[in-house]
């Protein structure tokens, strides 16, 4: 599957979709939750914490409220207690269940940002790969406009070079 690399705030992209760099309380604090929060309303972060805590790579759906979107899909990548941390294995369940998710309700469009590769602390080189490669492998009916957003110069640099770096291993 295809998928475009974009740079921006991804409170200000309009989509089906909009995905949650969440931990597993949903509770919306900083970073993408705090920035979909602040765009969002108080409303998004009730709804999310109303159905917490999930368990670590699972996922959460709300309404988007005041976002460019129908729907906001809450991606545990990061435990919210202890350590806080996340693992491979979380990022690679949180996209897959994000994807799985975006799919069910019948999204066309979906934003995806690097889930678990910030205050999570996971590599973002080592996270985008594993989202990059997640996003290949999965077996797409409804999704016809994926973006993997990073806000910063430097964070969309390392994910484009990610991305053709995978790309340019499924030509080989």
């Amino acid at each position: 599957m295809d998928f475009e690399v974009v740079q921006g705030d991804i409170a200000t992209q309009r989509a089906d979709a909009l995905v949650n760099a969440a931990g597993t309380s949903l509770e919306m604090g900083s970073g993408v939750a705090g920035a979909l929060r602040r765009a969002g309303g108080e409303a998004i972060n009730d709804e999310a914490t109303a159905q917490g805590p999930i368990d670590l790579g699972d996922v959460a759906v709300t309404d988007a409220y005041d976002l460019n979107a129908e729907y906001v899909i809450h991606a545990a990548a990061m435990p919210h207690y202890g350590d806080g941390q996340a693992t491979a294995e979380s990022i690679r369940e949180a996209t897959r269940r994000s994807l799985e998710a975006a799919e069910k309700h019948g999204c066309r469009s979906l934003v995806i940002p690097a889930l678990g590769c910030g205050v999570a602390g996971f590599d973002l080189e080592g996270g985008a790969r594993i989202i990059v490669e997640g996003i290949r492998d999965f077996e797409n009916e409804s999704l016809t406009d994926i973006r993997f957003i990073g806000y910063s110069d430097e964070e969309v640099t390392t994910i484009r070079a990610v991305a053709e770096e995978v790309r340019a291993g499924e030509r080989a």
